[in-house]
């Protein structure tokens, strides 16, 4: 009996040394998994900055409501180009230092020009000649470091999930896992990012933020973006170290699930030949994303908008109550961060009880519930006679600060089921890891230009508030809520370990 249970050891042997050659995986400790996945922490403390406090202030640049969402164009626009050809070339990488962190680390170093750039808009036109009100040097500054920004964040997120993906290989549970990590710290990082934005005193914390362009407005969004550079730097560097990837092997390239002849075809201009080799249920998970997105993105360009217009009554450099609101909803957006963070704790549980299709249709309809309150306290508001100094009563806002709480719950999972299920399924196609992330991107990019692009004008041909935006929001909600309750099958993450 030796021989043979040798001769089986050395099998096992062999092909769990083959597997992690292939994959780059052994079984991550999940302490490993968590330090991985804080770089999310950074990256989100920029982006809740960028959501809360960027399209007030390109207002208050001078760019009037109706365009402010074509400033955001090029988010989509860099999802569309950028993270497939990233996630395609991370695919094949062969540095030593890894196939992924090398594109995490050039993303991060982006995102730090980027927001340095932002910060000092109004300093760059000064120096460019602003003067008198004119203030064409600090939009173009602004424009040129807000579009380096979405890039930067296209360019870095889709190797996080990659790499994620790649540390978990085929355990489809521990991925789950993973990515419920991965939106813990966008939480995180969501909380900070929303709380400094909320605060109005940094210009006295960072004094030499204020000069002779820079107001104390614009000195603390300099100041907040500052902090950001440095929460970047710190949680980039956990994360490189930490996950300790295997650097590609040519010699086994073609054994690759990355490697495989439909990804070699997949270019970005080819990407779409991709979509004939996926199946019924990875075009539902595409679909429901597509219908989810059209809801959030309104909410996501207008939300400390809505509650400087809509709640507060106040207009761009008019008066105060429309700083009052934008920094109110910076609260609601901190509040909003707190839920989302409890729901990823709870996550994994509720995935395996009912299943993630239904956990996240169920979350799209909270979603589109939500959404219809935002009408309804948009109509109060504007109905009720407000307090003194012209601000609302406090059950209004307390009333929309509740509501941008609940919406963490979806957003949560919003963050993270759809990738869960996006890499339980397509490894059969033979789709590598990265370039999986970018097909999922498309369907998130797609509505996402569409809404950019009508929205302005859609709120605008209705009087020019967020309300119709929201309208058609809750329909997509709704209608993505249904399709994944009813249409993503049930079994499609509750089997943890996949195929053998």
């Amino acid at each position: 009996m030796a021989g043979p249970e040798g001769q089986q050891r050395r099998k096992r042997s062999r092909s769990a040394t083959r597997g992690t050659a292939v994959r780059g995986v052994e079984r991550v400790a999940l302490k490993q998994l968590l330090k991985v996945a804080s770089v999310a922490c950074g990256i989100q403390f920029g982006w809740a900055l960028q959501l809360s406090l960027l399209t007030p202030y390109v207002q208050e640049l001078g760019i009037p409501h109706a365009w402010a969402s074509v400033i955001w164009l090029c988010g989509p626009l860099s999802g569309f180009f950028v993270q497939p050809l990233v996630g395609h070339m991370s695919d094949r990488c062969a540095s030593q230092y890894g196939r992924r962190r090398p594109f995490i680390v050039a993303g991060a170093v982006s995102i730090i020009l980027a927001v340095l750039i932002i910060g000092h808009s109004a300093d760059i036109g000064w120096m460019f000649g602003d003067r008198n009100g004119s203030r064409v040097g600090a939009i173009a500054a602004f424009v040129v470091g807000f579009w380096l920004l979405d890039v930067a964040n296209n360019m870095t997120q889709g190797p996080c999930r990659a790499l994620l993906a790649d540390l978990t290989g085929k355990d489809h549970r521990r991925n789950r896992v993973a990515n419920a990590y991965f939106s813990l710290f966008m939480a995180v990082g969501n909380i900070l990012g929303f709380a400094t934005g909320s605060y109005s005193g940094w210009f006295k914390i960072l004094p030499f933020t204020v000069t002779l362009a820079c107001d104390m407005n614009c000195a603390n969004l300099k100041s907040a973006f500052i902090i950001d550079v440095v929460f970047i730097t710190v949680t980039t560097y956990i994360s490189v170290i930490a996950a300790n990837e295997q650097p590609l092997n040519s010699n086994l390239s073609e054994e690759m699930p990355g490697s495989s002849g439909h990804a070699q075809e997949a270019f970005f201009w080819e990407l779409f030949g991709t979509f004939r080799y996926l199946s019924g249920p990875v075009w539902i998970i595409l679909l429901v994303t597509s219908l989810c997105w059209i809801g959030w993105f309104p909410f996501l360009l207008f939300d400390t908008d809505w509650m400087g217009r809509e709640i507060y009554g106040g207009e761009p450099n008019v008066g105060q109550n429309y700083s009052i609101g934008v920094r109110m909803g910076a609260f609601g957006l901190m509040l909003n961060s707190v839920f989302l963070g409890i729901t990823s704790l709870l996550l994994e549980k509720l995935c395996r009880k009912l299943g993630s299709g239904v956990v996240w249709g169920i979350s799209n309809i909270l979603m589109s519930l939500c959404f219809v309150a935002m009408l309804i306290t948009t109509y109060i508001a504007k109905n009720v006679d407000n307090v003194g100094n012209h601000l609302p009563p406090d059950g209004v806002v307390a009333a929309a600060l509740a509501i941008f709480s609940i919406l963490g719950i979806p957003l949560a999972i919003t963050y993270s089921v759809p990738y869960a299920l996006i890499s339980s399924q397509i490894e059969s196609l033979g789709l590598g890891l990265g370039l999986s992330m970018g097909v999922l991107n498309l369907a998130i990019v797609l509505p996402q230009v569409l809404v950019s692009i009508g929205s302005g004008p859609w709120d605008q041909l209705f009087g020019g508030g967020n309300s119709p935006a929201l309208a058609v929001a809750t329909v997509a909600a709704f209608a993505s809520g249904l399709i994944a309750v009813l249409a993503i099958p049930r079994s499609a993450t509750l089997n943890p370990r996949g195929r053998k």
